[in-house]
């Protein structure tokens, strides 16, 4: 591999969806926005989120893998890895994009369920302690001590 080109490696805890030796560009997306890597790129760190990642190869061939949130690292401006959760590569972009635009509203969906629950379930625990603490009630906490029982 030469120092003008880039390897692309795609990967899923089950599978090895990429393996590249001759990507010259590559173009993704985390939370701050998107972003190129080209050969020499410095080392990077990032997350990403359900999105898709676009690379170009020596052959001028363009490639698109649809990821579900990852990790990718560039590591001597040679080597580019990205461990995602679920990954698909496909020709078409406009049907990538849509998959990850329903995969975008799945997770807003399952973070809007877990965020009632734990409304509910703070509520309830709130409920319960001012149960315990009300004084007079069976269970209650003792009553409060008034100023004329110090004397």
């Amino acid at each position: 591999m030469s120092g003008e080109t880039l390897h692309l490696t795609i990967t899923t805890p089950t599978n090895m969806l990429v393996d590249q030796e001759d990507v010259v560009a590559l173009r993704a997306e985390d939370r701050s926005g998107g972003f190129g890597i080209l050969p020499g790129h410095t080392e990077f760190l990032t997350a990403l989120p359900a999105s898709v990642v676009r690379w170009h190869t020596r052959g001028g061939r363009t490639r698109y893998c649809a990821v579900q949130g990852g990790l990718m690292t560039v590591e001597g401006g040679t080597r580019i890895a990205i461990a995602c959760r679920r990954g698909m590569t496909g020709e078409d972009l406009e049907d990538l994009e849509a998959q990850v635009e329903a995969l975008r509203t799945s997770e807003e969906e399952a973070g809007r369920r877990a965020r009632v629950e734990q409304m509910r379930l703070h509520a309830r625990a709130v409920r319960q302690l001012i149960r315990y603490l009300r004084p007079g009630r069976p269970g209650g906490a003792e009553q409060p001590m008034r100023p004329s029982d110090i004397s």
